[in-house]
């Protein structure tokens, strides 16, 4: 089996950045955890084939929590791509599906009032971009705990928290994980992503104990992307940190 990490370049808000989804590959299948924005299709092509890799190849996209850096590109991709299977947990699986009310939508308007009247623009922005997120049909809900039957030796992390049916995707002879959401590399460290705006925090920071249990060399963080070595170290002093 193959990993690869993409680099998705983007600018946003007058803000350079990058995304960092993955491509697990084996035999003749080939998944993607993450997809960025909506309109990154041709960003998610021109990443890919910077690896080698062509988005027709892919037989399935994880959506890893219904945020719309992870998943507002996913309508655009089935669309190209009618053949793709989209998978996600079975809790974030009616977000993704439209069915439910998107959570950081709703947490978006129930901060809107206690804002300064400066924030208030960029907050309705945001807001609209949540409301812009076309839902998508999943296919095959992932499990936590199990391996994905098709890409042996990788299995599904629940790591609840930032979103409460978040998951990251463990690759135990690489000892590598995927971690999504549930860390981002921030100033040379592992951090919580946006704890102020995380959902759940207390959630967030058990999953954080979920990971120390895990032997774990290379984490690819969303936001920030490879960290190899000094990963448990490092899992030990953001857990300090917040006291846990």
């Amino acid at each position: 089996m193959d990993l690869y990490v993409l680099e998705v370049k983007y600018s946003f808000g007058g803000k350079e950045d990058v995304l960092y989804p993955v491509v697990l590959r084996h035999e003749g299948e080939a998944l993607l955890a993450d997809c960025g924005y909506a309109g990154f299709l041709p960003l998610l092509e021109e990443s890919a084939n910077r690896q080698g890799l062509v988005l027709q190849d892919l037989t399935g996209l994880v959506i890893t929590h219904h945020d719309m850096d992870h998943m507002g590109c996913a309508a655009e991709l089935r669309a190209a791509y009618p053949g793709l299977k989209v998978y996600a947990s079975a809790v974030e699986k009616p977000y993704v599906e439209g069915f439910l009310k998107s959570l950081r939508l709703q947490q978006a308007e129930d901060l809107y009032p206690c804002l300064a009247e400066e924030q208030k623009p960029g907050a309705l922005q945001f807001r609209q971009g949540l409301k812009s997120v076309r839902p998508v049909a999943v296919d095959a809900v992932l499990v936590p705990g199990k391996d994905i039957s098709f890409l042996p030796g990788v299995r599904v992390i629940s790591t609840p928290g930032h979103m409460p049916g978040h998951i990251s995707l463990y690759w135990a002879e690489q000892k590598t994980l995927v971690a999504a959401d549930a860390l981002v590399y921030e100033h040379g460290r592992l951090e919580i992503a946006n704890p102020q705006y995380t959902l759940d925090l207390p959630a967030a920071l058990d999953s954080i104990k979920k990971l120390q249990q895990l032997d774990i060399d290379t984490v690819v963080c969303y936001h920030g992307g490879v960290v190899r070595g000094g990963v448990q170290e490092a899992l030990e002093d953001l857990a300090a940190r917040y006291g846990c």
